[in-house]
């Protein structure tokens, strides 16, 4: 399998980004990329942990504080951020999709050098990293051998020395776009990203790049949304066909327009 843009689009495969706060039982997620699979279409699943993390933390009594949004990460919490990620939710979600059918084969980013990621500028964030590049050759050959990676989104630094925390959302959107991803869904907590969080009617169905661009710089964008609008856009400006933001629900659905959708101008949508 090629990442390369001359690659047919039916062969390239769809990239799932699974947050954290729509993890759970109970959703047809996971039935429904066993259904795109067993169609013959390449899947990569991304998964994010934030809510365990904290669990985690709190039952170690580790405190927790952000800074910008970033979790600020020592190397106590770094140490149970691993573990957690790759660890008990890596491998709780390979066995759910084992149980389904799929070849699921769990790793990181910082498997490989998958993920490469640099310290961020700010020292108080401790082992926060900002991806700074992505090798998208583990998860080509084991999508050509048939296999399903599913990836827990730490990254390494680049002298190899430490892990880092990186976000999960913008950690999924590199691998969308070193991929040409011909989707880029992310699984959230909501149907839809929406112009006012209290009105249901204010759902956005799609968006360009420019006017997702200006979204992200408005008021109606805030607290988690951000980062997933960001990494929307950098995955479809970077490599991905289109990025789609939906709720938990079958990702054929969010495909078939379930979903607010945004689109690279000269790539065609699945």
């Amino acid at each position: 399998m090629s990442n390369d843009y001359a690659s047919p689009l039916a062969t390239r495969p769809i990239v799932v980004k699974y947050g954290g706060n729509a993890m759970g039982g109970g959703d047809p997620l996971l039935g429904s990329l066993g259904d795109l699979i067993h169609e013959g279409i390449p899947v990569v699943l991304v998964h994010g942990g934030g809510p365990e993390i904290d669990r985690w933390l709190s039952e170690r009594a580790i405190p927790t504080h952000r800074i910008d949004g970033l979790r600020a990460t020592d190397a106590a919490t770094l140490e149970i951020s691993e573990a957690v990620l790759c660890g008990t939710i890596n491998k709780r979600l390979v066995r759910e999709c084992t149980a389904l059918g799929m070849r699921a084969i769990g790793i990181s980013g910082e498997d490989a050098r998958l993920l490469v990621a640099r310290p961020v500028g700010n020292r108080a964030l401790g082992f926060v990293g900002e991806i700074a590049s992505t090798d998208p050759a583990p998860l080509l050959h084991l999508l050509a051998a048939g296999y399903t990676p599913v990836v827990a989104p730490l990254a390494v630094s680049d002298d190899g020395a430490s892990a880092l925390n990186v976000n999960a959302d913008l950690a999924a959107a590199a691998i969308a776009a070193a991929l040409h991803a011909r989707a880029f869904v992310m699984v959230t907590n909501v149907p839809r990203v929406m112009r006012d969080v209290n009105d249901a009617s204010s759902a956005i169905d799609r968006m360009t790049l420019d006017e997702a661009r200006a979204f992200a710089a408005s008021p109606a964008c805030a607290g988690g949304m951000k980062p997933k609008i960001a990494a929307a856009i950098a995955a479809a400006q970077h490599g991905a066909t289109a990025s789609y933001i939906c709720g938990p629900q079958s990702i054929a659905a969010a495909l078939a327009g379930s979903a607010t959708i945004i689109c690279h101008p000269n790539r065609s949508e699945v």
